[in-house]
C-alpha cells in the first residue's frame, strides 16, 4: 500500500506528456490535487490536470500538505523549488525532443501566439540542458526517488508502463484502467 504520506508529483518538460501521465493515475485510482482552472482545449482535449499553487511554488508551498497521498503536475523547472521536508516520488517524463518541440509550436499557434523566432535547435539544445541539469539535481535529492518514463514507449506499451509504475509507487493501482486511458489518436506530433 502507497504510503500516505509521500507526495506522487508527475513532472517533464512541456509537452512531454505529464497530462497523459495524470489521467492515467487517476484512472488507475489515485486522486489528483487538481483545480482544473486551466480546462481541456484543443492542445489537451482531456484536460491539463493543473493546480494553480504550482506556479507560485518558490514562494509559498504550503498547499503540498494537502498533497500527501495524492498526485500532482509540476513542470520540470520548479522541481527544484520542492522544500525538503516532505518526501517525494517523481514520474519524469521524456519525450523525443522534435516531438516537444513541435507540439509546443502547434499549442503555440492555437492560443494565438506567434513564432518566439528561436531556432528549434537553439530550443532543444536549451531544453537538453535544462533536462540534464534538473536530472542531475534530482540525483541528489535524498527525499525523492525518480522513474523515468518514456512518452513515446509508454504508447507502445501501455500495460507495462502502467505496471512499473504501480510498482514504483507501491500503490494499488488499477493498471488496466490506466493501459485503457491512452489514446493513440491524441498522438498528433509524431516523428
Amino acid at each position: 500500500m502507497m504510503e500516505r504520506d509521500v507526495i506522487t508529483v508527475v513532472s517533464g518538460l512541456p509537452r512531454s506528456g505529464t497530462s497523459m501521465m495524470m489521467k492515467m493515475l487517476v484512472a488507475g485510482g489515485m486522486q489528483a490535487l487538481a483545480d482544473h482552472t486551466r480546462t481541456a482545449d484543443e492542445s489537451n482535449p482531456n484536460g491539463y490536470f493543473e493546480f494553480e499553487g504550482v506556479k507560485a511554488i518558490e514562494a509559498d508551498s504550503s498547499w503540498l500538505h494537502d498533497a500527501r497521498g495524492k498526485a500532482v503536475k509540476i513542470i520540470s523547472a520548479l522541481l527544484k523549488h520542492l522544500p525538503a521536508e516532505h518526501h517525494y516520488k517523481v514520474i519524469f517524463m521524456r519525450r523525443k525532443m522534435e516531438e516537444v518541440l513541435a507540439s509546443q509550436k502547434q499549442m503555440l499557434i492555437s492560443n494565438g501566439g506567434t513564432d518566439t523566432g528561436v531556432s528549434d535547435e537553439r530550443m532543444a539544445e536549451a531544453f537538453r540542458r535544462h533536462v540534464g541539469a534538473v536530472e542531475s539535481w534530482l540525483r541528489g535529492q535524498p527525499n525523492l526517488e525518480v522513474i523515468y518514463v518514456d512518452y513515446n514507449e509508454a504508447l507502445q506499451s501501455p500495460a507495462r508502463h502502467a505496471a512499473a509504475i504501480r510498482q514504483f509507487l507501491a500503490a494499488p493501482l488499477d493498471t488496466t484502467a490506466m493501459s485503457a486511458v491512452i489514446d493513440q489518436s491524441l498522438y498528433r506530433q509524431r516523428h
